[in-house]
């Protein structure tokens, strides 16, 4: 057992765990964090999607020990006040989503994107999201609503 102590979701938390626990896990069972998803288990379509430090990671790959230090941000915590963030709100105004499985996920790297990205081209907002699995065929309005999200934020995260 170890302290580990990061920021998740703007607050301070300290858990006495072991640091090899997976952190979606942690985020699920220990945290009642559930926006996060289980889907693959190996990191490849992306429902557990979270932001360590503005960049997304797989929750489902990487150790409670790994965002030690860290500022870890959930689907959760992206709102602010109330207040959709500009990627979610661009998902619900242009029906991006619906069963919303994925959707965390894919708010999630689009938020990674626009932070490292602030006006990605379409061939930017495919090949980011190209790992992120959903079989409701909405990928043409998730598209669209990263274009629009990035006009919005207008460079800033």
């Amino acid at each position: 057992m170890e302290t580990i102590r990061f920021k998740l979701n703007n607050k301070p938390v300290t858990l006495t765990t072991g640091k090899d626990r997976l952190l979606l896990w942690v985020l699920r069972t220990d945290l009642a964090l559930t926006g996060t998803k289980y889907g693959c288990g190996v990191g490849l379509c992306g429902a557990c999607t979270v932001l360590a430090d503005k960049k997304a990671i797989r929750s489902c790959r990487t150790t409670v020990g790994e965002v030690d230090g860290k500022a870890v941000v959930t689907i959760e915590g992206l709102a602010k006040e109330n207040e959709l963030h500009p990627v979610q709100k661009a998902f619900v105004d242009h029906d991006a989503l619906q069963c919303g499985y994925c959707t965390p996920g894919m708010i999630l790297t689009a938020c990674s994107l626009l932070h490292e990205n602030p006006h990605p081209s379409s061939t930017d907002i495919i090949r980011e999201l190209d790992a992120n699995l959903c079989r409701c065929g909405a990928h043409k309005r998730i598209l669209e609503a990263v274009q629009s999200a990035s006009k919005e934020l207008k460079g800033g995260f």
